[in-house]
């Protein structure tokens, strides 16, 4: 068993070694954009979050028997006040802890998203660095440039 994972450890290894240029920026762009989208869901429930922040400050100073209204699944719901405010509590709970989680996978991306252009040399168009240039005429031809 151990020799079936090595060997695929290797041919895995070999595959990575004969990755071309447009393969190499394929793999690069699309790490990106899985990226962009878990910082986009992140936004998204940052200002969820917010929002029931703001609608659990006001209904803070409510009278807990007076009636609201709730959208639950896409319909609207006739509650109380003591009904719904410890639901939106524990909502706004939950998605602080769904935004932690999505911010760990972020840095975990953002980490294998550097070590993947280190390892194949990978400079993104317009990004101005003085060592950069420096390698960039020691080292002709070498690496990946990514727009």
């Amino acid at each position: 068993m151990a020799s079936q994972t090595n060997s695929a450890k290797k041919g895995k290894d070999m595959k990575e070694k004969t990755l071309t240029k447009e393969e190499i920026v394929s793999e690069f762009n699309e790490l990106r954009q899985q990226q962009r989208s878990i910082a986009t869901k992140i936004s998204e429930l940052e200002m969820d979050c917010k929002e029931h922040e703001l609608v659990v400050a006001a209904l803070k100073h409510v009278d807990p028997e007076r009636k609201c209204f709730r959208m639950v699944g896409g319909v609207l719901v006739e509650r109380t006040v003591k009904d719904v405010l410890p639901a939106l509590e524990n909502n706004k709970d939950q998605l602080g802890k769904v935004i932690e989680g999505l911010t760990k996978q972020l840095e975990t991306q953002g980490e294998e998203l550097n070590e993947f252009r280190e390892k194949h040399n990978i400079r993104i168009r317009g990004e101005e660095d003085e060592g950069a240039k420096k390698d960039e005429k020691k080292q002709s031809a070498q690496g990946v440039l990514v727009s």
